[in-house]
């Protein structure tokens, strides 16, 4: 059984339009979302000292949120590939309100664990739909459009840990209530988005009868060898990754504070400066893949860190910000590139891809949360961070990846061939 290739852009064709202004305010409901997801484990040193937690603790909140946040994504995305449900993220979004304001009063762990499941679960609910919303609004510039969605959602992450710094730790916990306000925010923004995906979708409906008279493919269909050899290196691309990324989303506060023996401020200040280099580094990532291809950003973003993360475990604090740095921009920008590439492996199931690439992203990084807790405990947070140092070394797998041509270097040589 094989797969309809996507249909190639050719000169004759009209372009089909980008809604900016539908991309940019989804990037800012991604930023909203995210930076109430990015409050957990910004609060882990927190809630540590409030609940005498130990670090398998800390790992099981951690899986907690991220299997919510994954399970349900793949399921989402199934169920609108074949009826779109615009209005949906709007109840994602509910359930995150109800996570955060029960977290900033939970009395016990076993209410902080349902709370986190619930921010995890309109997570879940958001990001399959608000994904293919993102690829219908791009015009053709995938890269641009997952850029900015997913430059919103690294910028939110972001800014969790300053919000963590200078308003969390001095007010207490209670203060997460008032992200409520955030969560409301996004809701609002969201049924503008909503009502704009009737304008898209009837824009689409005029272009894809236009492109459906050149769809005789110069591309072959792709064998379903193809699909699953290229699906799953991508996830295992993926897995490394998340793991690496998590060791810093949920450790890297830990780290620093036994390393150099900073505060808790000094250490969310560290822990913000490289959420907020995986936005740059998202961003430039899509872009670069529209114009070299997804093939060639992910070779660079997985296994480019590599040095960087060896060196790591041994440099000064002054020097673990640079690294850290460069390892972020250059890591972060791979998901936009895996994204799309999936996508155009399987473009037919756009809604699909998305909630199981994103579900992989929040699983992945819960499961490598609870098995780098549990190190943690054993073996010492500093040797953690030796053995993650490796982790890049999976972007050899690339190798392995099935080479196709995207959209973005196929409509390039064809506006080539015109001139």
């Amino acid at each position: 059984m094989k797969q309809a290739a996507p249909v190639p852009f050719h000169p004759s064709t009209p372009q089909p339009l980008t809604y900016t202004a539908v991309l940019i305010v989804l990037g800012l409901t991604h930023l909203l979302n995210d930076l109430i997801q990015s409050l957990i484990p910004a609060i882990y040193p927190i809630i540590k000292e409030a609940y005498a937690l130990d670090f398998v603790q800390i790992g099981m909140i951690a899986l907690t949120f991220q299997i919510a946040g994954s399970l349900l994504q793949p399921v989402v995305g199934y169920v609108t590939d074949r009826r779109p449900m615009p209005y949906l993220p709007i109840v994602g979004m509910s359930f995150t309100l109800v996570g955060v304001a029960s977290l900033g009063f939970a009395p016990s762990y076993g209410v902080i664990l349902v709370s986190v499941a619930c921010i995890g679960l309109g997570s879940a609910i958001f990001h399959p739909e608000a994904t293919r919303l993102a690829r219908h609004a791009s015009g053709g510039q995938q890269g641009l459009a997952q850029g900015i969605f997913q430059v919103g959602g690294q910028a939110g992450g972001s800014l969790g840990p300053l919000f963590a710094a200078f308003i969390i730790v001095p007010l207490g916990r209670s203060s997460l209530a008032w992200f409520t306000i955030a969560a409301l925010l996004a809701i609002v923004l969201m049924r503008w988005t909503a009502s704009q995906h009737v304008l898209i979708r009837k824009h689409m409906v005029a272009a894809d009868a236009s492109l459906a008279q050149d769809a005789a493919a110069t591309i072959r269909p792709r064998s379903r060898r193809t699909v699953i050899v290229g699906l799953t290196v991508l996830s295992l691309l993926m897995l490394s990754k998340a793991a690496y990324i998590e060791s810093f989303r949920s450790f890297y506060t830990f780290y620093l504070i036994e390393r150099f023996g900073v505060s808790i401020q000094t250490s969310q200040i560290m822990l913000f400066i490289f959420l907020l280099a995986q936005a740059v580094g998202v961003l430039f990532g899509g872009i670069a893949g529209d114009k070299v291809g997804r093939h060639r950003i992910i070779w660079i973003s997985i296994l480019g860190p590599l040095p960087f993360a060896l060196l790591l475990p041994f440099a000064d604090f002054f020097w673990t910000g640079i690294l850290t740095v460069a390892i972020s921009l250059i890591i972060a920008s791979a998901f936009a590139s895996i994204l799309i590439y999936a996508m155009e492996l399987t473009p037919l199931h756009v809604g699909l891809i998305g909630g199981v690439f994103y579900g992989l992203d929040f699983g992945l990084g819960g499961v490598a949360a609870a098995v780098l807790g549990g190190l943690a405990d054993t073996i010492g947070v500093e040797s953690v961070y030796r053995l993650c140092a490796f982790l890049p070394l999976a972007g050899l797998l690339t190798w392995f990846l099935p080479r196709i041509e995207d959209d973005a270097i196929l409509r390039r040589r064809a506006e080539n061939r015109k001139r």
